[in-house]
């Protein structure tokens, strides 16, 4: 077995909810023997697991982690060779469509990639195969997916995909392969706004020029009130950034 694979498990163990989950449980056990200690710590773990729901906390998370990122505009995506748009995963069943379908990352990035493409002409490229997740199942490629997609929904051709790579560094290493044997070292990059910093910095150490084109950012979606309470998006967020803080922390140490 590749190493990489145990990536998947060792992440969702230590990021919300089950990071949070499992010291709280340690907290309880604790208690057994230190009883104020670990009922602290415990009350402290679910706070820790309320709090990393919220999308306050998810806002907040996102000003010190996040670089100064900004939307992309036509003219600056103009000035570049290509658009390299990221795969965020899949939906192997759909049944209202009978056929796999993008992931809400995946799709959310594929639109803004057609959008950028059609303002500006630029030919557009798509990244992902089957991530380590999934590794050794029947799921679709990314890649397969996004070019129907494309093709039967917007009319658009991708002229470049790569439907083997598992991670960003690959997505970074086979585009490489696929643009640079054509001239190509100028990208618009597109990938949620959570994961740019790490995916642009895959892509300029495989030789690439990059312009972030950024999407998904990190948003206020309710009243104030409302987003200190838990939510699917905040929770969302607030995993999404502390997985790339993470991972940049893991290559930094590498």
């Amino acid at each position: 077995m590749d190493p990489r694979e145990l990536k998947p498990l060792l992440t969702a163990l230590v990021l919300p909810p089950a990071g949070p989950l499992l010291l709280a449980l340690a907290g309880l056990l604790l208690a057994r023997h230190r009883r104020a200690a670990g009922l602290a710590l415990a009350a402290a773990a679910l706070l820790l697991a309320f709090l990393l729901s919220t999308n306050g906390v998810a806002l907040l998370l996102s000003r010190y982690l996040l670089g100064p990122l900004q939307p992309a505009r036509p003219d600056a995506v103009r000035q570049q060779q290509a658009i390299v748009v990221l795969g965020g995963g899949v939906l192997p069943q759909a049944p209202e469509y009978g056929a796999p379908q993008p992931a809400a990352p995946t799709l959310g990035r594929l639109r803004y990639g057609i959008w950028l493409a059609q303002q500006t002409g630029k030919p557009l490229a798509f990244a992902g195969g089957v991530g380590w997740a999934a590794s050794g199942t029947a799921m679709p490629s990314e890649g397969a997916v996004a070019r129907a997609v494309a093709q039967q929904e917007h009319g658009i051709a991708l002229r470049w995909v790569d439907d083997g790579s598992r991670d960003s560094a690959e997505n970074a290493a086979r585009m490489a392969q696929l643009l640079q044997g054509e001239g190509v070292r100028r990208i618009a990059l597109v990938t949620d706004a959570t994961h740019m910093e790490r995916a642009a910095a895959a892509f300029r150490h495989a030789g690439f020029e990059v312009l972030p084109a950024p999407t998904h950012f990190p948003v206020q979606r309710s009243r104030p009130l409302l987003e200190w309470l838990p939510s699917d998006h905040g929770a969302t967020t607030c995993r999404q950034l502390l997985r790339e803080w993470l991972g940049r922390l893991v290559a930094q140490a590498g």
